[in-house]
């Protein structure tokens, strides 16, 4: 509709009322047209969704997405949900005095809730989830004498709920609460929310709400209550008794809260409870023996608390139940046979306690088990047969003391995908029926005392991923066929007794990307078919006896990254490698921690077979020196790559206003070039746009420059307030608007303390800028290593203070959301601190939205997260997770403590700081790596911090902890003050 006439349409939408009232004439028959068409004219529609809704109309009822009352002809329900309308909630709705249902869910509204829907009285059902609206819920929603749901979930709002919303006017016929995904804060008024007596399901989860100890109780009085989620947010304290009276209860959720004191006794006297998730907290004690009445019970989630005392036999009397997680706590006991009851069951974890005792023969009665992690407990005896019959996905038994032999003659599963029976003490041969888990994907024997011939029938893996049989002592040659699958990505046999050559075989491994055959008495001579591993990024092959020239072939693998081939009798010069690194960043897959041991801070070695000791000594000098002309002419390349690659994308730019204003034919999107904001107090606008994107990101004002973008600093021509201008470096990759909108609204919902909060952004095909806060202490990077003389040093406490609050931040990340957000670059680079020193982590999930990097932009994305990024990062064919960045947090915890870089280059050789530090701890001289520009410090602090850092740089991925688990260790290694 053109602009003029739905101005028009406006200014009569205005007047009618006193028209109409002056002249003493009834309302045109067709006020309900004109409400919507004012409704849609504010609106951006760019999937033209809206397009049958014509004014010339005498009835809206044949319009797409509402629906009328036959009898009456009055719009009773709209439906908007998922049609990609941005701008405001515009007015006109007020029109429909039969509207009954307005949903409007999974859109980019944006901007204030306006005042108003309280013209609606026949509304019933309020639906504006899963939008960007903000600010405060308006108090005049109370209004509403018939609604039964409200659901605001998924949106920015903030502020602390007014006791009004809840009056008992409000309260009178409501059902359904959610405000789930925002931001309020401040304490839950809930002797106000007690008079909604009728509430069947409230749903208050991941905001910041908070409340006193026995702030619950009010709660209590919610008879009705089928559903109370609570979950993520900062209430505190003790749960009161009471919970009984909610006798209609089947989903309680309490998680990821500060709840402290034991689980009230009363929960068991919710008989219809389907649903308990209490993980997460800092309950404790022990699990009241009322639970045990809880049969209805089909999820029951209490880990990481504090609970102890033994695993009680009731459990068995959960017979419904399909999930039991009562993982990372303090249970003792023995695993209680009982469990076999639990005929439903398919998921259990039990992982990270203090279990004893064996296996009990009767989890295979479990028939429907999917999952079992019993990892780092104190299990022993023998693995029952029966658990290779269960048809099982998941088998977690590592880190535990579990000796004998693997079962033999195990049944064919084709479901078992993951077996990890690694730190543990087994014992015996690898029995050949392994090759009969056809779906295999990942096998970690390592760390036992396995003592045999590798089967050949390995070879018939079809889907294995990962192998790890590191530190056993298996002996003889290496099987040719390992890799006929032609699926294996990693391949490690360190710590054997393997003899004979390398077969030429191995260059059948088209997918690896580590091999490490190290610490073995391996002969003859590299053969030259490794040169087919094309995709190969780490080779070891250290401590051997391999002989014989070195084969130029390496040369040819232009993905290799690190290569450690010490200590052979190898002759002649390492070939010159084709990297995008400017000097070979020389890595040591050995030294890493086996076990995630519990005993914090001292993390102590688990026991094991006894092998030989690896040695440290690092290949870096070799390989720099040797390669040292190429490398010169590579990083000359690269640099002129890359400044060819920079004018390339700042090209679009330099157009000016035109071609920020133009349209794209492929997005298929809205206009273009409009500023869309996630917060109320986001306050740069598009009009302050139209001079053109180089007023703005002028280069007097840029503040820094990374692997994604650009930084500017730039204050609001309206109130001069500062703001920080990322202007990403992929123009003219991301061409469609909906999936750049898409990826960038969830990341704009992501709130947390520690966490830069994304406040808006701006596209068009050609520019695309992302807005956050400004940081007015820079970068953790800067305070390390740029520091100017008149700053002093950071201390101890504001550096321990800086890591436990990026480790918050990080964990929410990958909590708070599902699939979680990932952040892929952590580093102090991207560490920014406030005006109060706390951590702010920033650039998250930018690799998610930037998934078509160039190969130039990718090579600058190495090499600013050089030493910092996880060795699967860099293999494009696996599928990286959140212990990408637990390696990263691992380097940066380590960096905070020396305040060293994670990579120095010196005339003749490469320092690496984790090896480095590795190795100092294994001379007990670390304490010779801490910064001594910080002062005094806490050894029981320091120390622990150092050696959580070396255990989340593990590499194997698996041997991580979880980001959570970082948090709960580094909240224990803080001495009470």
């Amino acid at each position: 509709m053109p602009a003029r006439s739905a101005l028009l349409l406006s200014l009569f939408f205005w007047f009618l009322p006193a028209f109409t009232g002056a002249m003493e004439l009834p309302l045109p028959p067709n006020e309900e047209v004109l409400g919507l068409i004012v409704f849609k004219a504010a609106l951006q529609d760019p999937t033209a969704a809206l397009t049958s809704w014509n004014e010339a109309d005498a009835s809206p009822c044949n319009w797409a997405h509402l629906h009328c009352d036959p009898d009456t002809g009055r719009v009773t329900r709209l439906a908007l949900d998922s049609l990609f309308l941005s701008g405001p909630l515009p007015r006109g709705l007020d029109r429909l005095a039969a509207l009954a249902a307005l949903s409007l869910s999974n859109n980019n509204l944006s901007g204030p809730i306006p005042p108003g829907l309280s013209l609606l009285p026949s509304l019933r059902l309020l639906d504006l989830s899963r939008n960007a609206f903000s600010g405060r819920v308006p108090q005049d929603l109370a209004l509403l004498p018939s609604l039964i749901s409200l659901e605001l979930s998924s949106n920015a709002l903030s502020g602390p709920l007014p006791d009004s919303l809840f009056s008992a006017a409000a309260c009178r016929s409501l059902r359904l609460l959610s405000l789930a995904g925002n931001r309020f804060d401040g304490p839950l008024p809930v002797a106000a929310l007690s008079r909604c007596s009728l509430l069947l399901h409230l749903n208050l989860s991941s905001n910041r709400f908070s409340g006193s100890p026995g702030f619950a109780s009010s709660l209590w009085s919610l008879s009705r209550l089928r559903v109370l989620d609570l979950s993520s947010n900062a209430f505190a304290g003790a749960v009161p008794n009471g919970i009984e009276n909610l006798h209609s209860l089947k989903v309680l959720r309490l998680n990821d809260n500060r709840f402290s004191g034991a689980i009230p006794g009363s929960v068991g006297l919710c008989p219809h409870l389907t649903t308990l998730d209490l993980s997460r907290n800092s309950f404790d004690g022990s699990l009241p023996s009322s639970m045990r009445y809880l049969t209805s019970l089909t999820s029951l989630r209490l880990s990481n608390n504090q609970l102890e005392g033994d695993l009680p036999q009731w459990l068995g009397s959960l017979t419904a139940t399909r999930e039991l997680d009562l993982s990372n706590n303090k249970f003792t006991g023995n695993l209680p046979a009982s469990l076999g009851n639990l005929k439903r069951l398919n998921y259990l974890d039990l992982s990270n306690n203090r279990i004893v005792g064996s296996i009990s023969d009767e989890i295979a009665g479990c028939t429907r088990l999917t999952e079992i992690h019993l990892k780092e407990n104190k299990l022993n005896g023998s693995i029952p047969q029966g658990l290779f019959s269960l048809g099982l996905q998941v088998l977690d038994l590592s880190s535990n003391a579990l000796t004998g032999a693997m079962p033999a003659g195990t049944t064919v599963s084709a479901t078992l995908q993951f077996l990890d029976l690694s730190d543990n003490k087994l014992s015996g041969t690898i029995p050949p029926e392994m090759a009969l888990f056809f779906g295999l994907r990942h096998l970690n024997l390592s760390w036992n005392g396995f003592r045999s011939q590798l089967p050949p029938e390995l070879g018939l893996f079809r889907s294995l991923s990962v192998m790890d049989l590191r530190n056993n002592a298996l002996y003889g040659s290496i099987p040719g066929n390992l890799c006929e699958s032609g699926s294996l990505y990693v391949l490690q046999v360190d710590d054997n007794f393997f003899s004979g050559p390398i077969p030429e075989e191995i260059g059948n491994c088209s997918s690896l990307y580590l091999l490490s055959l190290s610490h073995n008495y391996l002969n003859g001579s590299i053969p030259p078919s490794i040169s087919q591993l094309k995709k190969l990024e780490i080779l070891n092959l250290e401590f051997n006896n391999l002989s014989g020239e070195i084969p130029p072939q390496l040369g040819a693998l232009d993905n290799l990254l690190a290569v450690n081939i010490s200590h052979n009798r190898l002759i002649g010069r390492l070939p010159p490698c084709k990297m995008n690194v400017p000097k070979p960043l020389v890595l040591d897959p050995n030294a890493y921690l086996p076990g995630f041991a519990s005993n914090i801070p001292n993390f102590a070695y688990p026991a094991a077979t006894p092998v030989r000791r690896r040695r440290f000594l690092s290949a870096s000098s070799i390989i720099a020196i040797s390669a040292a002309l190429s490398i010169v002419l590579g990083v000359l390349v690269v640099t002129l790559l890359n400044v060819t690659a920079r004018r390339r994308i700042e090209l679009p730019a330099e157009n000016g206003p035109k071609s920020m204003c133009s349209s794209s034919t492929k997005s298929g999107g809205p206009a273009v070039g409009r500023m869309v904001a996630f917060s109320a107090g986001f306050s740069l606008k598009t009009e302050e746009f139209k001079g053109g994107a180089e007023a703005l990101l002028a280069k007097a004002t840029e503040i820094g420059k990374g692997a994604f973008g650009t930084s500017y600093k730039a204050s609001s021509a309206k109130d001069g307030s500062i703001m920080v201008v990322k202007r990403l470096v992929a123009a003219n990759i991301v061409q469609y608007h909906e999936y750049f909108d898409r990826e960038v609204r969830l990341l704009g919902k992501v709130m947390h303390p520690n966490v830069l909060p994304l406040r808006g952004y701006y596209w068009t095909p050609q520019l695309q800028l992302l807005v956050t806060d400004y940081a007015p202490n820079g970068t953790l990077h800067s305070r390390l290593h740029e520091r100017d003389a008149s700053v002093p040093p950071l201390s101890w406490p504001e550096r321990f203070k800086i890591v436990l609050g990026v480790a918050k931040g990080v964990a929410h990340l990958h909590q708070a959301f599902r699939p979680p957000i990932i952040h892929y670059g952590l580093k102090p680079n991207n560490i920014l601190l406030d005006e109060n020193g706390e951590a702010k982590v920033s650039d998250f999930g930018l690799a998610r939205l930037l998934q078509r990097l160039d190969k130039h932009v990718a090579s600058e994305r190495f090499q600013s997260a050089m030493g910092y990024m996880a060795p699967e990062l860099a293999c494009q064919s696996l599928r990286v997770n959140e212990k990408c960045d637990v390696y990263g947090m691992g380097v940066l915890m380590v960096e905070v403590v020396t305040g060293r870089k994670p990579v120095e280059y010196g005339e003749e050789d490469v320092v690496i700081l984790i090896d480095q530090v590795r190795s100092l701890l294994d001379q007990c001289n670390v304490v010779e790596c801490v910064d001594a520009s910080m002062g005094e410090f806490p050894e029981e602090e320091v120390l622990p911090v150092l050696k959580l850092g070396l255990v989340c740089t593990s590499q194997i991925p698996s041997s991580r902890p979880s980001m959570a688990e970082v948090v709960q260790i580094l909240e224990v290694i803080k001495a009470p003050i």
